[in-house]
């Protein structure tokens, strides 16, 4: 069986990997929906081309952000605790969405999203830990 990444890597490469990883995500998702809603909005030439690209910068920045708050709270969490437990991603989860609704600007949402995330937090931890690989 594999060993955890937490236990191996430092927690500076696991945060670049997820960037890296999660913001590709995030300008490919950009690149997929700016050139729709660019015409939704009805916008051509330059217009269209300046908004598809604030669209990919914002998809690609949001996704990227995100992941890295999330990897490194998992993980500098794991390491101070000394534990791989359900907490871990609690926490990561609960930071993760605090600046998802931060970014946002909408106060009010912060605790719903920040509860949000960490279920889904959880739940993706969880299902990566009871995957039977053989």
């Amino acid at each position: 069986m594999e060993a955890d990444p937490y236990d191996v890597a430092p927690c500076s490469s696991l945060a670049v990997s997820s960037i890296v990883n999660v913001g590709t995500a995030g300008a490919i998702w950009g690149l997929c929906s700016a050139p729709h809603d660019a015409h939704k909005f009805g916008l051509t030439g330059i217009d269209r081309a300046g908004f598809v690209a604030n669209s990919v910068a914002r998809c690609t920045f949001q996704c990227a952000l995100i992941a890295g708050i999330s990897t490194s709270v998992h993980c500098g969490m794991q390491r101070y605790r000394g534990k791989d437990d359900w907490v871990n991603g609690l926490v990561a989860g609960a930071m993760a969405g605090g600046a998802i609704a931060a970014l946002s600007r909408s106060w009010k949402q912060v605790i719903p999203t920040a509860c949000l995330v960490s279920a889904l937090k959880i739940a993706a931890d969880y299902g990566r830990k009871n995957v039977n690989t053989s």
